[in-house]
């Protein structure tokens, strides 16, 4: 059980919230508000709903949500369960109230969580040249493990360069 008040488990019915606030996060003129976007590396968009749907069809996976007040979206991050490790991915904070501490949170909460489901550590990429979030999640105990990987191909994320990924983790 998820111990933050603000953090639950996503359901279906929240895909379209969360397929704007990620896009928003990473993609577009909204995310140059914040210090997450990826708008020059790629064009297009992060995610669509057909895509959030087949990832979370995954009986191993969920997206935690973090709400506020008025029962907005307004962060999310995703989990998939790997044997005895669980892969993070898509942590989003809406740009205009990013460096408020709701990242922080969902991934404390994703942590919990992972602990829960008896895994050891949390693994997840981030693209090598994105220096200051590689380093944010350093200050949070992930390490690189020096194993690289190409950026995959598929029909929604397009780079406009070519990409490569840190794989990162952190013993719970």
């Amino acid at each position: 059980m998820i111990s933050n008040p603000h953090i639950s488990i996503a359901k279906t019915s929240d895909i379209p919230q969360l397929v704007s606030l990620i896009n928003s996060a990473y993609r577009g003129d909204d995310s140059k508000k914040g210090w997450t976007t990826e708008a020059e590396l790629f064009d297009g968009t992060r995610i669509n709903e057909e895509v959030l749907t087949n990832i979370l069809s995954n009986n191993d996976a969920v997206m935690l949500k973090y709400t506020n007040s008025d029962s907005a979206i307004i962060g999310c991050v995703y989990l998939e369960k790997q044997e005895s490790q669980m892969y993070l991915g898509l942590l989003s904070v809406s740009p205009d109230i990013q460096a408020s501490g709701i990242g922080k949170q969902l991934l404390a909460a994703a942590e919990e969580y992972a602990h829960e489901r008896d895994c050891n550590k949390i693994s997840m990429t981030v693209i090598t040249i994105r220096t200051e979030l590689v380093e944010w999640y350093q200050r949070r105990g992930y390490k690189p493990t020096g194993e690289i990987k190409q950026f995959p191909q598929d029909k929604v994320n397009t780079p406009n360069q070519r990409l490569e990924l840190f794989v990162m983790e952190k013993e719970v």
